[in-house]
């Protein structure tokens, strides 16, 4: 309604339209406009929904806030152990911890079937069998051969010192000792 009587405002304030005769309807028309200006102005400060202006008036609808943490969630869920923290694994005294663990009812298998190099528990027996000639297996045995990145190489990036290329470290699928009870 308000551009309609703006434009009507407008066309009578037109020099053609300044006669006499057009004074009071002139006059009638600025009350109408002013009118239906302070309307709409209360109007669209009362408005709740729909409005496309400023800030939402229901602010308990923040779904979107929740993808974040989801995407969290999804990120960290099958997280393994990093390489360096796996080197450290690899060790003989660590090693040797990791492979003859006490049972544990929590863990899958009982934690007695360990693949030392993905940081993975298997059910069985044949299923970690199964698990060495993956392709997974292998990329990760691969991933490992190289020297874990250290608090010295990083200086030496920085400057502090001269390049030293990392070492390969020789890395085998570890033994299998099958109990025949």
């Amino acid at each position: 309604m308000c551009t309609s009587v703006t434009y009507l405002f407008l066309t009578i304030t037109t020099p053609t339209f300044r006669s006499g005769v057009w004074r009071p309807l002139q006059s009638f028309l600025l009350l109408l406009l002013s009118l239906t200006r302070k309307y709409n102005s209360v109007l669209s400060a009362t408005r709740v929904k729909g409005s496309t202006m400023g800030k939402s008036r229901q602010t308990g609808n923040h779904s979107s806030d929740k993808k974040k943490h989801i995407a969290k969630t999804w990120k960290t869920k099958r997280r393994t152990k990093d390489l360096d923290q796996i080197h450290s694994d690899m060790k003989p005294e660590t090693a040797a911890k990791l492979l003859r663990q006490e049972v544990d009812v929590d863990v899958t298998g009982c934690a007695q079937h360990y693949c030392l190099h993905c940081a993975r528990y298997f059910v069985d027996m044949r299923s970690m069998k199964e698990h060495f000639k993956t392709k997974v297996h292998k990329r990760r045995l691969k991933q490992l051969r190289e020297e874990p990145y250290t608090q010295a190489e990083a200086d030496r990036a920085a400057g502090m010192g001269s390049y030293i290329a990392a070492k390969k470290v020789e890395v085998k699928t570890q033994t299998v000792e099958e109990d025949m009870d």
